[in-house]
């Protein structure tokens, strides 16, 4: 890649990414409370506060692609770029506790089946929800309210580095971050140690039938990577920024701050972009849901073009779509 190319890349690249973090999760946010209203599924609550948080980073990060976008470096006070740079880490810290409940959520699911619709209520929701917001409000806001956070050497530049103290933020993020991490890593890898379980008792159950041991170890193998990809995704995001967080926090002279801020802090909020990918729009019923919105609109446009047209014909083409959809998303799925 020529660097001219290579500039363009990184200067446009947080623009789209910003666009892109809003629309999709926008998108699975109207698909999810449209679910939740038809079925009222509680742990769906999770990945709507997921996509909420993801929008949010998406919409703070919108001023950072702008002046990237422009080639330029926004000149502000201190107070205001503190600020800034509060909007952005609090949705953020918002989206990787929420992905830790998410997480537990599914742990509790498995751990716990027979208990788990009482445990889920909508108290216990809320209760996991309010202190979510609560921890990232607080590490969002504690580079403007704790002084030994934040530069004394401001010069109206703002950036990342520039107006926090790199080696104290990068002290609070790795502190929060990894032992996050390893938290998260155990309950799937428990996740995966049951369901390893389950699959030696229906294999030992159904050993005579080839076709349906052929069909439970397919899906053994389908959810074995589909947790290979929910940590991979998480950790491939975050863990270059925090890795080579400690590595300039214990050497001073690397200077590494431009490349952390620059390309590594880009590729941990890129997540954002990613969680409903992975988070939603791999549950059939999402996908469903989201490919029914489609097919309004589309089938709405397409039958408001005709004059004068039939509601009786628009409502069953409606219906003959969302058959196909439906077929095509299980035949997807097999």
């Amino acid at each position: 890649m020529t660097p001219h190319l290579e500039s363009f890349f990184w200067t446009s690249f947080p623009h789209a990414g910003s666009i892109l973090i809003i629309s999709t999760n926008l998108l699975v946010v109207i698909a999810l409370v449209l679910l939740i209203r038809k079925r009222g599924c509680q742990s769906w609550c999770f990945v709507l506060n997921l996509s909420i948080a993801d929008i949010l980073v998406g919409v703070a990060i919108t001023g950072i692609a702008t002046d990237a976008l422009e080639g330029t470096t926004a000149s502000m006070e201190k107070g205001i770029c503190l600020l800034r740079m509060t909007f952005i880490m609090a949705p953020s810290a918002a989206s990787i506790l929420t992905m830790f409940l998410i997480s537990l959520d599914r742990y509790v699911a498995i751990k716990l089946p027979l208990r788990y619709s009482q445990l889920m209520n909508g108290k216990m929701i809320a209760g996991a929800l309010v202190p979510v917001w609560l921890i990232s409000m607080t590490m969002g806001f504690s580079p403007s309210i704790l002084k030994p956070l934040q530069k004394e050497d401001y010069h109206k530049v703002c950036t990342f580095f520039s107006v926090i103290e790199p080696k104290s933020i990068i002290v609070v993020f790795c502190l929060f971050f990894f032992p996050l991490l390893s938290v998260f890593i155990y309950f799937y890898m428990d996740i995966l140690k049951i369901a390893c379980g389950h699959q030696k008792r229906i294999r030992a159950q159904q050993a005579g039938s080839r076709f349906l041991t052929s069909s439970r170890y397919w899906g053994h193998v389908k959810a074995l990577r589909t947790v290979a990809v929910l940590i991979g995704c998480f950790t491939l995001s975050w863990c270059p920024f925090f890795v080579v967080s400690i590595v300039q926090a214990l050497c001073p002279t690397c200077e590494l701050y431009d490349f952390l801020e620059n390309h590594l802090w880009l590729l941990g909020l890129s997540n954002s972009l990613i969680n409903p990918l992975v988070y939603a729009c791999w549950q059939r019923e999402v996908r469903s849901q989201i490919c029914e919105i489609f097919v309004h609109i589309k089938v709405r446009l397409f039958f408001s073009s005709l004059r004068p047209f039939n509601k009786m014909s628009v409502d069953r083409a409606i219906f003959s779509v969302k058959w196909f959809c439906a077929i095509f998303i299980v035949n997807s799925t097999i």
